[in-house]
């Protein structure tokens, strides 16, 4: 099986949040890889890993980190490939690693979910592979359906709750 997706961390502190990026393409079985990189502490690791990453068939980069978040933008700046930035709370309430990530350069696109958003990161990469593979937009579709069901669901729950001054709808 060959990977699609990249899964980058700073550091196997960010596992918890990055975890759920891995869960969703898992669920939708979208071949992916797993690594952990810093941008500071290993930075031709991560020079290597993002310049050789197109040539190993690898179709979208999703990179996390917290505090002064510089990996997914230093990914960025060595490919051509799409990379979706996950800030992860760690200082300032986070907000530090969602700048680091929103704010970049012209030419340096990266796209950027919420705060410990790992699971809409890989929503987002299998949304962007799914224009190319059917079965994939297929799967999607399904997912989405069941996201409205779990809706209709907990409607239907609260319903059911009764209050002395609560009105049914």
């Amino acid at each position: 099986m060959q990977a699609v997706v990249s899964i980058i961390m700073g550091s196997t502190s960010d596992l918890p949040v990055m975890e759920e990026a891995a869960k969703i393409l898992n669920d939708l079985r979208v071949p992916f890889e797993l690594n952990a990189l810093s941008a500071h502490r290993t930075p031709e690791e991560v020079e290597k890993f993002a310049r050789s990453a197109s040539d190993r068939g690898l179709k979208i980069i999703i990179a996390g980190a917290g505090m002064a978040a510089h990996l997914p933008g230093v990914i960025a700046s060595m490919t051509s490939l799409p990379v979706i930035g996950v800030p992860i709370k760690a200082t300032l309430e986070g907000w530090d690693a969602v700048l680091s990530i929103l704010q970049m350069p012209p030419g340096i696109p990266v796209a950027t979910v919420g705060l410990n958003a790992a699971r809409n990161a890989g929503i987002l990469a299998a949304q962007m592979l799914s224009l190319s593979d059917t079965e994939l937009a297929g799967r999607l579709a399904d997912f989405k359906k069941g996201l409205k069901a779990k809706v209709v669901k907990a409607n239907e729950e609260l319903r059911q709750i009764k209050f002395d001054y609560k009105a049914d709808a």
